[in-house]
């Protein structure tokens, strides 16, 4: 018996041998927890249910092909083989594909953008810009071989004859799609050479579409200083782009619709707005000539602007001795409440009363108290009427 003891690393080895030949490819169901995506790409987490959990490996090379985000608490269905890692002797699920349960992956990927995107503000309708009237170049980048561009180009044809169009073909689908559409927006850009671009294809699947789902043609196009005009698809129809874009139309060719009026419309509204132009000046000459007209009359006949200016002298003067008079009686008045208060204080007045004031000679210091004085001194006493002049005789306490 003993003689078939096996080393850990011999009995790892074989049940590791065992687990991956018999679940080379499995599908599993379940909830993401304990989510990690450390710096080298590649996404650790465990795949559990009610009762168990196993713990599973998404590698960077098949994780940077995932259309959504990775995220805790998502119900994956996911694709893969059993591997043991030796090291620690537990076995995992090796994945290399998965999609959210309930909703594909493409799908999921849509919601999650346009979530991101819209809390970042790109959808905000104080970012739209507005279409030139007329432009005079209009830019166009979709796929030069597709019935997107033919219907647009007879679209603007049709409308505007001698309008000039630029067109920067990219493929609208595939892996090169998404860079392609990303170099056409900078390309004009840069050149400054449109007035406004169209950026579309004709209808198609979730997938068929999805390079108008990418983040990367999203910030392009809320980036570009050009008006850009989304066509993608059918009218019922919805990607990133459009949400983004400065404009919505349902189809390429309402794309060319809008983008440009008829000749024959934007010649009737020159002739409206030329119409209106001629009214406002024929209504400002005609109160020109009003004005003109009563100054003339003024002019001819000076004696009636005398006779107003006349009336508005008598009417200030009439007003002015009002004022006047108002003013005198108040201060009057006033003036007499003043004299009623000096005369009271006035000592004079008290005088007239019977009293006397006595001041001792020579220096006239006023006398309040007999003590002052001194048998021979010389006192002045002024009365209502005249003053008289005393020596002192005697002092009575």
């Amino acid at each position: 018996m003993k003689s078939h003891i096996l080393t850990v690393t011999q009995f790892t080895s074989r049940v590791k041998s065992l687990l991956e030949n018999s679940f080379p490819d499995v599908w599993v169901e379940g909830e993401v927890s304990n989510l990690s995506t450390p710096q080298s790409g590649h996404a650790y987490f465990t795949l559990k249910d009610e009762q168990s959990q196993v713990r599973a490996v998404l590698f960077r090379s098949s994780h940077r092909f995932l259309k959504f985000t990775l995220e805790q608490g998502m119900h994956l269905i996911c694709r893969g083989r059993v591997g043991l890692y030796e090291p620690r002797g537990e076995y995992q699920l090796i994945l290399e594909y998965m999609e959210p349960k309930g909703v594909g992956a493409l799908q999921r990927a849509f919601e999650q953008l346009k979530a991101k995107l819209e809390a970042e503000g790109l959808f905000a309708p104080d970012h739209k810009k507005k279409l030139p009237l007329l432009p005079r170049r209009i830019a166009i980048i979709t796929s030069p071989t597709g019935a997107a561009i033919r219907d647009m180009l007879r679209v603007i044809k049709r409308r505007h004859p001698r309008m000039h169009i630029l067109v920067y073909p990219v493929p609208v689908q595939g892996a090169d799609a998404a860079p392609a559409l990303v170099e056409g927006i900078r390309h004009f850009n840069r050149e400054g050479r449109a007035d406004v671009m169209i950026v579309g294809r004709g209808g198609g699947s979730l997938e068929d579409l999805w390079a108008f789902n990418e983040e990367t043609v999203a910030r392009a196009i809320f980036e570009s200083r050009i008006p850009v005009i989304s066509a993608v698809g059918h009218e019922t129809d919805y990607t990133i782009a459009d949400f983004v874009s400065d404009v919505r139309a349902p189809t390429p060719s309402a794309a060319a619709e809008i983008v440009v009026q008829t000749e024959e419309s934007f010649c009737e509204l020159i002739t409206s707005l030329d119409q209106g132009l001629i009214r406002s000046m024929r209504q400002k000459l005609e109160r020109a000539r009003s004005s003109s007209r009563e100054l003339n009359r003024l002019l001819i006949d000076p004696r009636r602007l005398l006779e107003r200016h006349a009336l508005r002298v008598d009417e200030l003067s009439g007003r002015l001795a009002t004022g006047l008079r108002h003013q005198v009686r108040r201060d009057r008045a006033h003036l007499s409440a003043l004299t009623a208060a000096i005369a009271h204080l006035n000592p004079l007045g008290i005088l007239s009363r019977g009293y006397s004031i006595t001041k001792k000679l020579p220096a006239e210091t006023l006398l309040k108290n007999a003590s002052h004085v001194a048998a021979g001194d010389m006192i002045r006493t002024v009365l209502h009427q005249g003053a008289v002049l005393s020596k002192v005789e005697k002092i009575e306490p």
